[in-house]
Parts: C-alpha cells; structure tokens; sequence
C-alpha cells in the first residue's frame, strides 16, 4: 500500500493512495504507527470494501496538504558513512561497524515545508536517505529475520549544517536543527516497496542532479543496520532509520558552494516518489 499523511481541520489525517484518488481512513498516522504491521490487514480490509464501494468518496491528492510520511517517529536513528563511494568522496575510511547516530523529533518536515537555514551556521547540505519504518518490535534479530519487522519505507533528507557537524567527535549538533529531516511524500509498505538493496538513489539541487546511486553500494544493508541496531536496543513500531547517503554531497566537493536560502532540493529514492523541500530563511 501507498500511504500518506495531510492536514485536515482535525489535525493530520492517514490516508491510502489508490488509482482513483487518495481514501481518507479517519485514522490519526500515529494510532496506525503504534500498531505497525499488525494494523495492515484490518487497514488492506477497509480499503478493499472502499474500493468495492461505488458511493466511496476519494480526495484529489493535488488539493491536500501532505504531513511527514511518519509525522511522530519514536526513535530517529541514522547511518553515517554507509556508501562506499560516499566514504571515499570524504577521504574517510570505511566503517567496519554500521555508525549509528540520533536526531529528534524537532527535525521532521513535511513534504513542500520549508526547512530554515539559521545564521548559526553556514555549510548546509543535503544527503538523500532510504528511510526504513519499523513494523514491530525488534530486540536481538538476526540479519536474516531482520527485514519481517519492517512495515515500509520513505524517501529522507538528512540536511547537515557541516560546519556544526565537525565542532567536536559528536555529529549530533550539525544534524538536529529545526526541520532538518523532510519524510515523504509516502509511506511504501515493504511488500510494494521492492527490494531495498536495489533502489536508485538520486538528489536534484535547484533542477541539477548531484546524486545518482543505488543502495546496491550501501556498506551495511537495511537488514544488518536493523539487526545491529535491535542488539544494542529495543526497536519498536514507528521507529525509524535513516540508512545514510550516497556521494554526491557538498562536503565531498572540491569546491563547495553550500545551501541557501531559496534553494530547491527533491530527492527520489526507487519507487518512493519525490520529496522536495525549499530551504528559507532561519533565526
């Protein structure tokens, strides 16, 4: 299933992409997210007997205004330095652990929402994600197991002020700012997605494509970045891990000309659709 979120005068709403326009469950996504998987085939169910209904009503997804694709996510994990070709464009070596790194909540932008680029800092740049959604809860899973306890996954932005990231040893400082983590426009569930080592990764900064890979060249795949994480600590439905980024990057530029205001920036990873976000003016 295709899922998304929008605005409604309720708050935010979950709705389900069909080929006859977007069905609104009347659902909150975070009543969904909680349950995980476990709420697909009561959620496959319901769109089903809409689909066979010939009074169901569908929205006009051009006329909505999409939330996040996981608007609250539990735990916000990510990868650092897990392409190959991203390593090297940074002349870092390759990790021999997948590194993990956290951001928060106050992170998560909307598809089309802009994110703020504050005075704070001068080196912004983008990074195109794969963004797994965990469907279940998680502890100690094999790599083999690994991917059952995935429910879908969306296209990410993980926006890096560099300047700030390379303060100190601790990445945290220059990947937590305001917004600095757009989610969407879909949630895929996995069985729809396709295989997550095969999906094309690409980034367009202002209509120029700057990355162009595939999760092919990930060091870790999705499965050993779940397992690895599930070791150390408890996953649960609608955790979410951002599987890193592939080169192409600012930082890996000899000459860096970074982000600014008014800025474009749309990423497509595989069949996820196109996330596209403007940079704006920060505090």
């Amino acid at each position: 299933m295709i899922l998304l979120t929008f605005d409604t005068a309720d708050g935010l709403h979950l709705g389900v992409k069909t080929n006859r326009g977007i069905l609104d469950t009347g659902q909150s996504p975070q009543a969904f997210l909680v349950q995980g998987s476990a709420a697909l085939p009561e959620l496959q169910e319901r769109v089903s007997k809409a689909l066979a209904d010939p009074g169901t009503g569908y929205l006009d997804e051009a006329q909505l205004q999409l939330g996040p694709a996981v608007p609250t996510p539990g735990k916000i994990l990510c990868v650092g330095l897990n392409y190959r070709r991203h390593a090297a464009e940074t002349g870092a070596e390759p990790p021999k652990t997948p590194v993990l790194f956290s951001k928060f909540g106050n992170t998560v932008a909307a598809p089309a929402e802009g994110v703020p680029l504050p005075t704070v800092a001068v080196e912004y740049d983008y990074e195109a994600e794969l963004v797994v959604v965990i469907g279940k809860r998680a502890k100690g899973v094999s790599e083999a197991e690994a991917l059952d306890y995935v429910l879908g996954y969306c296209n990410g932005n993980d926006v890096s002020a560099r300047d700030l990231q390379m303060l100190t040893g601790q990445w945290l400082l220059g990947k937590t700012l305001d917004k600095f983590l757009p989610l969407g426009p879909y949630l895929i569930t996995a069985d729809e997605a396709g295989d997550p080592q095969g999906m094309r990764v690409r980034c367009w900064l202002n209509g120029e494509l700057r990355q162009d890979s595939n999760t092919e060249d990930m060091i870790f795949s999705v499965a050993e970045c779940v397992s690895y994480a599930s070791r150390y600590m408890t996953l649960m439905p609608g955790d979410i891990i951002s599987t890193g980024t592939p080169e192409g990057v600012i930082l890996g530029m000899a000459e860096k000309v970074w982000m600014k205001q008014g800025d474009e920036v749309t990423i497509e990873v595989g069949a996820l659709g196109r996330l596209t976000n403007t940079m704006v003016a920060g505090d």
